[in-house]
């Protein structure tokens, strides 16, 4: 992996050297707009509003629209007046409970690598963080954009976790959403098919199946070199109908204790088939 960011942790007196590296990556199938006749890539210009005609990135300024049509310039200049310390620093303000923090808040982790000399401070830091179960809140800038973000102890490393400020979760409170509780019944039966369904968490158990049917026919169009393949019949939907809560909650009991049974059948009758082996 190759680091995105290099500088350091602090908080207190105490600076960390650590690099930043992603946590996760993006299996996105690129497309390219293509002409038909052809197949030849097709190119955007950039093209002005006002008259239609291309721009050279000589002629382009980056501007702010603070009215409907009127905008004032921003030069490089501009944004060198904003006076943001810390540039190559993580730097943590506060330590909360995890507990605490809405997930919500949230949204994409990177790794934390500890440079030279900062191994026995790294560990110290992920080792207390995990141990009293707390998050660092700090704040670091990236690629000229400062970012709040969480520093937590995940599986042996150190975890930074960009958040979202507290202005940009928008309101629940615009939502309609049933306050009132079902009737027991119901609820009993609901936490009865949750029970059921339970399992440990095992990621590679779900797989990103548009992915890998997308690219499945991909796969059929390059091997047919450009004929047309044969659409193959897909399942009719049921129509959507008024349904009975309670009777459906009992159908889906129902089928996963049914499902349930039938594994640790094959389990026992695997076993015994071992043992008559053995």
């Amino acid at each position: 992996m190759r680091a995105i960011w290099k500088g350091s942790i602090s908080f207190g007196l105490i600076n960390i050297p650590i690099a930043l590296y992603p946590a996760t990556r993006k299996e996105e199938l690129r497309f390219r707009l293509l002409r038909a006749k052809d197949l030849s890539p097709v190119n955007y210009k950039r093209v002005a509003q006002a008259d239609g005609k291309e721009v050279p990135w000589d002629e382009i300024v980056k501007g702010y629209e603070y009215e409907k049509g009127k905008f004032v310039v921003l030069k490089d200049e501009d944004f060198q007046r904003v006076d943001l310390e810390a540039t190559q620093t993580v730097d943590i303000q506060d330590f909360v409970d995890v507990d605490e923090i809405d997930p919500m808040f949230f949204y994409k982790p990177y790794y934390l690598e500890p440079q030279k000399g900062g191994d026995k401070a790294y560990v110290l830091l992920r080792d207390t963080l995990e141990e009293s179960k707390k998050v660092g809140i700090a704040k670091v800038i990236i690629k000229t954009r400062q970012y709040l973000a969480g520093v937590k102890a995940e599986g042996g490393v150190l975890v930074l976790e960009l958040m979202h400020f507290a202005e940009e979760l928008a309101d629940t409170g615009k939502l309609h959403v049933p306050k009132k509780l079902e009737p027991k019944k119901e609820m009993d039966m609901a936490k009865a098919l949750i029970d059921s369904m339970s399992a440990k968490w095992n990621p590679e158990k779900y797989r990103d199946d548009y992915r890998e049917a997308l690219m499945e026919v991909i796969e059929e169009k390059v091997e047919a070199g450009g004929k047309e393949i044969e659409e193959k019949p897909k399942p009719k939907k049921a129509p959507t109908k008024v349904i009975d809560l309670v009777s459906v909650l009992q159908q889906s009991l129902e089928k996963t204790g049914g499902a349930k049974k039938k594994t640790k059948a094959r389990a026992k009758q695997a076993q015994q088939h071992a043992k008559k082996v053995a």
